[in-house]
């Protein structure tokens, strides 16, 4: 499982009700993914393992599962996971912080509006940790900036049809994503195990005809590249 602690978070730049929310500034994979995420809006962040508020103030008891969720803001506060149920998928990922690089590689795909498929989706988001223990800087910038298409097919390989919790995962015992993929489900303590290789660190955050599973490894099959980097220096 991820143990590593999300980076510092500052004050976001958003006025009104978002003035409050946290947003992570470090870049991710270097200059230019650092404009792609400038532009998606401010980031929030969550967790929530008994009930939430949303932002009219009603009571949304929303759970959420897993060690991240533990480091992630609760409660009333902004971009708690009561607060993303009303919001469509693509503005509840731009609410939690440890997901710029999967969400910006939505922005630059413009698969936005496609998150909010009819019949509900499963988003399986890899952490920004995730994503730099894969992709080297250089192989990052080039997915986001020139090589979409590939970029296209990796998001595909972290959505599945229909808004499913973790423990309906775990039930189905397998599931197929959008890419036409099969990948095996397992019990990971509250969680759920991934093809043998990824795990849900903090599980069933629900947005607007979605359910979104942050996991701790980037799925499908693109190389390695992470140490390529590494070995530059």
């Amino acid at each position: 499982m991820e143990k590593t602690v999300p980076d510092t978070l500052t004050p976001g730049p958003c006025s009104g009700n978002r003035s409050r929310v946290a947003r992570r500034r470090r870049a991710v994979a270097g200059a230019a993914l650092a404009l792609l995420v400038a532009v998606t809006g401010c980031t929030g962040s969550q967790q929530e393992r008994s009930a939430a508020t949303d932002r009219t103030g009603d009571a949304t008891p929303v759970a959420v599962t897993g060690p991240l969720c533990d480091v992630l803001p609760s409660g009333t506060e902004p971009g708690s996971p009561g607060s993303l149920v009303g919001q469509s998928p693509d503005q509840a990922l731009t609410w939690i912080p440890v997901l710029t690089t999967f969400e910006a590689a939505v922005r630059a795909t413009g698969m936005a509006e496609e998150l909010s498929a009819a019949g509900g989706l499963t988003i399986l988001a890899p952490t920004d940790d995730a994503f730099r223990a894969k992709f080297s800087t250089a192989n990052l910038d080039h997915l986001l900036l020139k090589d979409t298409d590939t970029l296209r097919g990796l998001l595909k390989e972290h959505l599945v049809g229909g808004a499913r919790s973790a423990a309906e995962l775990v039930a189905a015992g397998s599931v197929t994503t959008l890419a036409g993929t099969t990948l095996a489900v397992t019990a990971a303590g509250p969680g759920a195990r991934l093809a043998d290789r990824a795990e849900t660190v903090c599980a069933d955050y629900r947005a607007a005809g979605a359910r979104i599973h942050v996991i701790n490894k980037v799925l499908g099959s693109l190389p390695d590249t992470a140490r390529e980097e590494d070995d530059h220096h």
